[in-house]
């Protein structure tokens, strides 16, 4: 059966620009990218009732809930809290890299607040990942309130590959007035032929700054090493620093003690 419509009523310029924008706005809430809270809450549930150390703390970002484990320090002085952002992927407990600060940071003084970030598909790859950056801003904006009702003051962001794209995009639109400190780990990490999108707003960032990744890193993290120096310099903080883990890879493999030692000592000697 033929459907007709009466297009006349369209035909008035403005009933016809009114007309488009609602099918645009239909088109991209259709098309736009989205986190798999499906394959989140999967997540989730495999590594709730395996933490050891720490405790399962639901945050809400966007009318969802996510989770992040939360791990004080038993220090009676506590420097701060760090909030940790994963890699693409991954989750708030992963076993190199994030388990090892979330858990070793406490005993240097830092609250350790570990985020699940918004994640894709097993094949997605960082194209595909771009248009989910701006969906991580909600989960550190809940971070931070979160840390701020325990009563903590300093705060630092540690994210690490893809979560440090994702913290560059929030910090590049917020600034970094929110935190005391930013530590990027293995940043710059794309995939093959898949240049990054967005520049990273080291030049303009007035918190502390430290670049830390492997000798083994990946060749993009290491060629972009002495652009993300310059930009560091330019901002002019004299607390900044570029460490190099020999041996490392871009997953810190064996190297992890290494790498909470050079974080855990940059940070604790960072005037707040």
């Amino acid at each position: 059966m033929a459907i007709l419509v009466n297009f006349a009523p369209l035909l008035h310029t403005s009933h016809m620009l009114k007309f488009l924008l609602t099918l645009y706005l239909v088109f991209f809430a259709l098309s736009a990218p989205a986190a798999d809270l499906v394959r989140e809450k999967r997540l989730a549930d495999e590594i709730v009732d395996t933490i050891v150390e720490g405790e399962a703390v639901w945050l809400e970002a966007g009318k969802h809930p996510f989770l992040s484990i939360y791990t004080p320090t038993t220090q009676r002085h506590p420097r701060g809290a760090v909030i940790i952002l994963h890699g693409r992927g991954m989750h708030p407990d992963w076993a190199d890299v994030v388990a090892p600060l979330r858990t070793g940071l406490p005993a240097s003084g830092w609250h350790t607040l570990s985020l699940q970030m918004p994640v894709l598909g097993k094949e997605a790859k960082y194209n595909d990942y771009v248009p989910l950056f701006a969906e991580a801003g909600p989960r550190i904006r809940a971070a931070i309130a979160y840390l701020r009702d325990t009563g903590v003051k300093h705060i630092a962001l540690v994210a690490h590959s893809c979560g440090a794209h994702m913290a560059m995009h929030w910090i590049a639109r917020q600034g970094d007035g929110d935190i005391s400190a930013y530590v990027g780990i293995g940043m710059g990490a794309t995939d093959y032929r898949q240049p990054m999108k967005e520049t990273f707003p080291l030049a303009s960032m007035h918190v502390p700054v430290l670049d830390i990744y492997g000798s083994a890193e990946y060749p993009q993290v290491l060629n972009m090493a002495p652009e993300r120096l310059a930009a560091m310099n330019k901002a002019g903080n004299p607390q900044s620093r570029q460490i190099v883990i020999p041996g490392a890879d871009h997953y810190f493999h064996e190297h992890n003690a290494e790498l909470v030692k050079a974080v855990a000592a940059w940070l604790n000697q960072v005037k707040l």
